[in-house]
C-alpha cells in the first residue's frame, strides 16, 4: 500500500515550498460542509492532503468545528494516515513554549461535540487505549528533530471545550490529573480519526504555560508571536516527514479496527446511518 497523508492544521502549514500539482478541492460529505476545501499535492512523492481546521482565516472556534465531516473527507480523498498538528498551552514546566511533543494520550472534557460517527441502528465500540499511532507519531518526531525543533516524546493531552482559556483553579485540577498540556481540538477528532480506521498522531506545539505558571494570565499576542515564530519549523518537518516514509506502508493494526468493533446484528442495521457511513464502512462492507 502506499502513503497518503491527511494533514489537519492551522492556516500556516499549508504554505509548503516544494507541494507539487497542489490544488484546492472541495469534498462533500453526508456530515456537512468540513472545515475548508482540501489542499492537495505531492511532496518528496507522497500525497498529501491539508486541511485547515478552523478554515482559511481562522472562522470556526473550536466547539464549531465539524470533526465528523472533517474526518469523513479526508477519508473519502483516500487518505491512510492523519496527522494533527496543534498549538497548546503547557502543564508541565519542562514543556516550554516553542517546543513540539508528540502526545500519546488524552482526557476528552469537551461538551456536546459530536463523537461518534455510529449510533443506534449502527453501534460500534473501538478500542482507544492508545488513541495515537504509534509508528507514524515516532516518524513524526523523528522529522521533528531532524528539522531542528526541541521535542519531547510522550505527553498527556486534556481536551477542554473552551473558547476561553481555563481558570487558574482548572489549570491546577488539570496539573494534579497528571495531565502535560491543554487544548481544545484533539477530541473528538483522535476518536472519530480511529472508527475511520486512519492511524492518528499529533504534533502539538507548545505556546504558552497556561495559567498556572507564575501567576500570569494567557495572551494572545503571546501565543501568536510564538506560532509563527514554529510555522515555519511545522512546515519544514512535514517536509521532512514525507522525505521519511517508507516507500511502502505496511499495514496497521488500526487499519482493521472495525472488524471487531461493530456490534449491531445484520438484520437490525439502520440502513440509512450505513449509507451515510459509506466512506468509513467502505472496506469492512467489502470484506
Amino acid at each position: 500500500m502506499t502513503w497518503k497523508l491527511g494533514i489537519i492544521g492551522g492556516s500556516g502549514l499549508y504554505a509548503i515550498d516544494g507541494l507539487e500539482d497542489a490544488r484546492w478541492v472541495a469534498v462533500e460529505t453526508p456530515w456537512g460542509a468540513p472545515s475548508d476545501e482540501i489542499l492537495t499535492g505531492r511532496l518528496h512523492g507522497v500525497e498529501v492532503a491539508f486541511l485547515p481546521r478552523h478554515g482559511r482565516g481562522h472562522r470556526l472556534a473550536p466547539g464549531e468545528l465539524n470533526v465528523r465531516a472533517n474526518i469523513d473527507a479526508l477519508k473519502r480523498l483516500g487518505c491512510t494516515d492523519v496527522l494533527a498538528v496543534s498549538a497548546v498551552g503547557s502543564l508541565n514546566e519542562t514543556l516550554a513554549p516553542g517546543d513540539f511533543v508528540v502526545v500519546d494520550q488524552f482526557i476528552d472534557r469537551t461538551k456536546g461535540r459530536a463523537g461518534s460517527f455510529f449510533g443506534s441502528g449502527l453501534v460500534a465500540h473501538v478500542p482507544m487505549a492508545d488513541p495515537v499511532c504509534p509508528r507514524l507519531s515516532g516518524l513524526a518526531g523523528d522529522a521533528v528533530a531532524a528539522s531542528g525543533g526541541r521535542l519531547h516524546r510522550g505527553a498527556t493531552y486534556l481536551a477542554m471545550e473552551g473558547p476561553a482559556f481555563s481558570t487558574r483553579a482548572e489549570s491546577r485540577l488539570h496539573q494534579a490529573w497528571g495531565c502535560d498540556l491543554v487544548g481544545m481540538t484533539a477530541m473528538p477528532e483522535a476518536k472519530l480519526a480511529r472508527e475511520a480506521e486512519l492511524p492518528y498522531a499529533l504534533l502539538a506545539m507548545v505556546t504558552d504555560y497556561d495559567c498556572w505558571h507564575d501567576g500570569a494570565d494567557v495572551d494572545m499576542a503571546d501565543i501568536m508571536a510564538v506560532m509563527q515564530g514554529n510555522a515555519a519549523l511545522a512546515r519544514a518537518s512535514i517536509t521532512s516527514l514525507c522525505a521519511s516514509l517508507p516507500a511502502r506502508r505496511a499495514p496497521s493494526p488500526i487499519d482493521t479496527v472495525l472488524d471487531a468493533a461493530i456490534m449491531t446484528a445484520p438484520e437490525v442495521r439502520d440502513p440509512v446511518l450505513l449509507a451515510k457511513n459509506a466512506a468509513i464502512l467502505r472496506r469492512w462492507l467489502a470484506r
